[in-house]
């Protein structure tokens, strides 16, 4: 009796999965199949399964292009409608034609659309309507996650496609911010390939962003009352005062009186700082080396004093030995220090300075990094470079 009773579950369970999987093939992938092939690819990727991830990933590409292929289809079909077309370019009265003849498909296929993207950026046209329609076909998600399966098997050049191929379906992001992170991994894998110039041509787009750096009109200023900030209506010529203000700060009253009057912590861009800030001295450009390494320095630091400040009721910066005791007594901002090369772009901005000609503010930040038994490499060069300061001759890109 009992081995009766499982089989019926059993040959339940095969009537209900046929009737689902053949409804499913009559009628196309359902509206959020493609969505969770993706989350079912991420989980075996992150498990380590990177052949049957790179499957799902490649699935779910294919099942959200088939499913907005049909709504377009479906869509299409009605405005090949002959009363249809009699319409024009009007959304609305298709829109109160569909209300009022129930067609079901061509509704579900503005509703999917109006989820994706505001129904108002189409001013009325159909045929804006269509056109969006047909872009949704694309899924940037899964070919940056194609792209990061072929990347941690190490192939990089298929890796790299994906991501620009991603990057340029950025419209369609879920998460802007993603844009920025697949810069930073072209950025990567370029500096692996060694193909310098393309690297730097990726970093740069990152920094397009950062108002203060191109010059956009706004970003954090000097420091006042308010936390000094650009009103947003200022010229790009305000910004590039403010930067020829900071230069000549930190270039002629040293790091500490800079650090007291700036503060900037646009974490978004400092990576990019920093990376063209080592690349560049690492070819002998000191100038632009110290451009870029002032503000990764300047973001470190203004993100390492407001958790400092957000622990320590009433602490107000005044030299950096001091601010190195906060950094050393929270685990938090160690880490930070540690993860985001800390000490060494405090080194490196100090190297660019006196390449640059600026040899006391630079001889100020070695002496500062001389102290620092948490600097590890970079106190001893420091030590070294007060002993014989020089310029060093870079033996490899950074």
């Amino acid at each position: 009796m009992k081995g009766i009773k499982v089989f019926s579950v059993f040959l339940l369970l095969l009537v209900f999965y046929t009737g689902s999987a053949f409804a499913q093939t009559k009628s196309g992938p359902g509206p959020y199949d493609w969505w969770y092939t993706l989350e079912r690819g991420k989980v075996m990727f992150r498990q380590g399964d990177y052949g049957n991830a790179l499957l799902a990933f490649e699935d779910a590409r294919r099942l959200r292009r088939t499913m907005y292929e049909r709504m377009e289809r479906n869509f299409i079909d009605l405005l090949s409608i002959r009363e249809v077309r009699r319409m024009g370019d009007s959304l609305d009265w298709v829109e109160r034609y569909i209300q009022e003849r129930r067609f079901a498909d061509a509704a579900d296929a503005l509703e999917e659309l109006y989820y994706r993207i505001p129904r108002e950026t189409f001013h009325n046209s159909i045929s804006a309507a269509l056109a969006a329609l047909g872009t949704l076909k694309d899924y940037p998600e899964a070919e940056y996650w194609i792209g990061e399966t072929y990347l941690v098997e190490g192939e990089l050049k298929l890796a790299q496609n994906q991501f620009q191929k991603a990057l340029a379906l950025r419209q369609l992001f879920e998460n802007p911010g993603l844009a920025t992170e697949l810069l930073y991994k072209i950025a990567a894998i370029c500096r692996i390939r060694q193909e310098y110039n393309e690297m730097e041509r990726v970093l740069q787009l990152i920094l397009a962003g950062d108002n203060l750096w191109s010059g956009s009109g706004s970003g954090e200023a000097p420091r006042n009352a308010q936390a000094g900030k650009i009103p947003p209506q200022a010229e790009s010529t305000t910004v590039s005062f403010t930067r020829q203000a900071m230069t000549r700060t930190l270039e002629n009253n040293g790091i500490e009186r800079f650090l007291m009057l700036y503060r900037y912590a646009n974490t978004e861009t400092a990576e990019a700082h920093k990376q063209l800030g080592f690349y560049y001295y690492a070819s002998g450009r000191h100038s632009r080396a110290q451009e870029h390494l002032m503000f990764a320095f300047l973001i470190q630091n203004t993100i390492i004093i407001d958790e400092v400040i957000r622990h320590t009721y009433g602490f107000t910066f005044t030299t950096l030995e001091e601010l190195a005791v906060e950094i050393n007594r929270y685990p938090l901002l160690s880490e930070y220090a540690e993860k985001n090369d800390y000490y060494k772009t405090t080194y490196y901005l100090g190297a660019s300075l006196y390449g640059n000609g600026k040899t006391t503010a630079a001889m100020g930040i070695w002496n500062f990094l001389a102290a620092q038994n948490r600097a590890g490499e970079w106190q001893n060069r420091a030590r070294g470079q007060l002993k014989s300061p020089h310029v060093e001759r870079a033996l490899e890109m950074p």
